[in-house]
């Protein structure tokens, strides 16, 4: 039964951590910077 309880434990905490990982991660909506996009006239042609 004790294993059962450690077990849990671990599984709630890995949980949580997961959670606040992704709460974390630094993936946000990150504005354009305009003055770094090719022009219409810069892009290459297709082949």
């Amino acid at each position: 039964m004790f294993m059962v309880i450690v077990l849990t434990l671990l599984a709630a905490v890995a949980i949580a951590a997961t959670i606040a990982a992704l709460r974390n991660d630094g993936y946000r909506r990150t504005p354009t910077d305009w003055s770094r996009v090719p022009s219409s006239r810069d892009r290459a042609r297709p082949l």
